[in-house]
């Protein structure tokens, strides 16, 4: 049971399965025949439907290598293409293959959201894949990766700031599209001699971002899951460190950074709830005027409505006070009329209490604890250096033992060798002074 299961969680039609039944997988990161993990899938859920559609629109959206990029063709009648085929299409050069991901009336609505027009499509599907077109494509996408690995080669050795990011080839092999990131503007025009010299196809190059390079190449995120922008974001939104502000986030780069190297486009997707909350905290609030001293705004709970401020009084700062946002108007009112706070304490919120199941007449208090003093660290004791290797002359030596007599002879007997034979080379130099005098005199 637990193998049928998990073949019916896989949703592919082609995955094999081992003696078990145990899926494997097809490994086809994303292009499964039931459509379910494409990357950039689009549910076509009116080609489910068993219902003929006499005035049936004649355009179709067709993905091309897993979902990297997608494009309108007209549907001939004869060519009887339906959602998840693998169909021929015309091009500006030559044919491409790709899979239809959209047909029918769906199509009309994805042509308005992108702002397509029907006049601007020209293009059309020319019949359904064959098994020999399948085979070509699979020979196509053979190619790209070494392409990519040259290509990169090439471009280091003209010395330009660029990185090619992925090359795409066409259907028929005709045409090559290398799609690379750089800085600035890139003179590629002795490069695209070099790369027609090299691969022997129509070169195409296009520049793009940090975010389509990464929605290109996928990944994992820190949250766990595939990123966003290869799986089902297309369209991508500014994104600034205001967002991180507004919902109390620590401005932390390395946090808030994602594997493109940009802000993470999740920051915005609560962004409008957290702004519509802040909308009902009074304004101009890090300050309260108390008797002798001041409160400080040290947080705030946005979705409880709660903000903490701490009392400071003659340089003595105390525990931090739980106020609701109407105290706080309330309060803010108050200091505009000149009149200063006597008891901010009083006005503290409930503590939120959480009783036992076991014992309801318990009430345990969940509240702030200020740790600062109980924690103690030990002294540490720095250990003096010995200093029994250091001798002095006039110290006492240690009796020594017999192995350590003979280990010390036997020094002895090493040390006056070197000054016997310093003696005898001065002896020798004394004697020959003495003979030379003898031979003057």
């Amino acid at each position: 049971m637990a193998s049928i299961i998990n073949t019916e969680e896989m949703g592919c039609a082609s995955c094999s399965v081992t003696k078990n039944g145990v899926p494997q997988g097809c490994g086809n990161k994303g292009h499964c025949s039931s459509g379910s993990c494409n990357k950039k899938n689009t549910f076509d859920w009116l080609s489910t439907l068993d219902i003929h559609d006499p005035m049936e629109y004649r355009m179709v959206e067709v993905s091309f290598k897993k979902g990297n990029h997608k494009k309108f063709f007209i549907n001939p009648e004869h060519t009887e293409a339906i959602t998840g085929d693998m169909v021929v299409v015309e091009s500006s050069n030559g044919y491409d293959i790709g899979r239809v991901s959209l047909s029918g009336d769906l199509v009309r609505l994805q042509m308005k959201k992108k702002g397509k027009a029907e006049e601007s499509i020209i293009y059309k599907v020319i019949r359904i894949a064959n098994a020999r077109d399948l085979e070509k494509l699979a020979e196509a996408r053979a190619l790209e990766k070494k392409a990519m690995i040259r290509a990169r080669a090439i471009a280091r050795t003209l010395g330009l700031e660029m990185k090619v990011g992925d090359v795409e080839y066409q259907g028929d092999k005709r045409k090559a599209t290398f799609y690379y990131t750089a800085e600035g503007r890139v003179d590629f025009r002795e490069l695209v001699r070099l790369y027609a010299k090299e691969f022997k196809v129509k070169i195409e190059m296009k520049q793009i971002g940090s975010r389509q390079e990464s929605s290109i190449i996928g990944g994992i995120g820190t949250c766990g899951r595939e990123l966003c922008c290869s799986t089902w974001k297309s369209n991508f939104e500014t994104v600034t460190t205001t967002a991180a502000r507004y919902q109390n986030l620590a401005i932390n780069q390395t946090k808030l950074t994602g594997q493109c190297g940009r802000l993470k486009c999740c920051l915005n997707y609560e962004l409008d709830t957290y702004i519509d909350a802040l909308g009902d905290f009074p304004d101009k609030a890090d300050v309260l005027k108390l008797e002798g001293g001041k409160a400080q705004l040290i947080k705030t709970d946005i979705f409880k409505g709660i903000m903490y401020y701490s009392i400071q009084k003659e340089n003595f700062k105390g525990p931090l006070v739980a106020i609701s946002k109407e105290k706080v108007k309330m309060l803010l009112e108050m200091n505009k009329k000149g009149k200063k706070i006597e008891d901010l304490a009083s006005l503290e919120e409930a503590p939120v209490q959480v009783t036992d199941s076991d014992e309801f007449d318990e009430n345990i208090e969940l509240d702030f604890a200020d740790v600062t003093g109980e924690i103690e660290l030990p002294d540490v004791k720095r250990r003096r250096k010995s200093r029994r290797n250091k001798r002095k002359p006039g110290n006492n030596r240690k009796p020594q033992t017999n192995k350590n007599k003979a280990s010390s002879n036997t020094d002895e007997n090493k040390k006056p060798q070197g000054k016997s034979r310093r003696n005898k080379s001065n002896r020798n130099r004394n004697n020959k002074g003495n003979n030379s005098n003898k031979k003057d005199n």
